[in-house]
């Protein structure tokens, strides 16, 4: 079978070809997946390094846990998480894609602008800042869907038409 892939001319994503594995480094100390292993700019670097080693094709950074039950964290203190971490990745070689996970457009701005390829959105666009800092550095947007908050979205999700209501 073939398959097409659609190659970005600037980052060389490869969009459209068959699966990937995506390494998730969660650079918060309330991580829901792996319990704020991730302290340092070092542990993140270390960790990204085997997930590539190990075959992954794209590493997300995320500096704000979506938990359920999550405080939300100031746009400074996740920047605070992921440029750096994200910056380290670079300068330490990492050659595969990198996304930053974020609902901020602050946050997707700086981590752009230090070596992110691509703005992995949860809330699906509510800050139109970061669709902005998306549109200006054409890079790639994932956009995902959640009911309320982190905070919030388990108290009560409901939907009447799961398909009419996540556009």
């Amino acid at each position: 079978m073939h398959h097409r892939w659609l190659i970005d001319p600037v980052r060389g994503l490869a969009l459209g070809r068959p699966a990937g594995v995506m390494g998730i480094l969660n650079a918060t100390p309330d991580s829901f997946s792996d319990g704020g292993r991730l302290v340092s700019g070092d542990d993140v670097v270390a960790l990204g390094l085997d997930m590539v080693r190990q075959g992954a094709d794209w590493l997300d950074v995320g500096g704000e846990s979506t938990r359920p039950g999550a405080e939300s964290v100031p746009a400074d203190a996740e920047s605070a998480r992921v440029v750096p971490a994200i910056a380290a990745l670079r300068r330490a070689g990492v050659r595969v894609p990198i996304s930053v996970d974020t609902m901020k457009g602050a946050v997707a701005a700086a981590a752009l602008a230090a070596g992110a390829d691509a703005v992995n959105d949860v809330s699906g666009g509510r800050d139109p800042l970061l669709l902005e800092a998306a549109a200006s550095a054409r890079c790639p947007l994932i956009l995902m869907h959640m009911q309320g908050e982190p905070r919030s979205m388990q108290a009560s999700p409901r939907y009447a038409d799961v398909v009419a209501e996540v556009e």
